[in-house]
């Protein structure tokens, strides 16, 4: 059970920075009064998501799995 725990443990930290590195590699979304209204842009070309598109997914699902691997660890930390 102490290896589970440990292996979990690795995944979390190398989830954590891959988050950290996916973050940082996306553009800033900083586009005034536009971008607090809610409308958001996308670039698209001929219905291809583009590089953003592709780093937003994978920022979301490496976000997701942070969390579920944090639950499973936390869970596992307590027996």
């Amino acid at each position: 059970m102490q290896i589970l725990y440990v292996i979990l443990g690795l995944i979390q930290f190398l989830i954590a920075v891959s988050l950290i590195v996916i973050v940082t590699m996306q553009e800033s979304k900083n586009d005034g009064l536009q971008g607090q209204i809610g409308t958001a842009t996308t670039s698209s070309f001929k219905g291809k998501a583009g590089r953003e598109e592709h780093l937003n997914i994978l920022a979301r699902n490496l976000g997701i799995a942070f969390v579920v691997i944090c639950i499973l660890v936390s869970i596992g930390g307590h027996r």
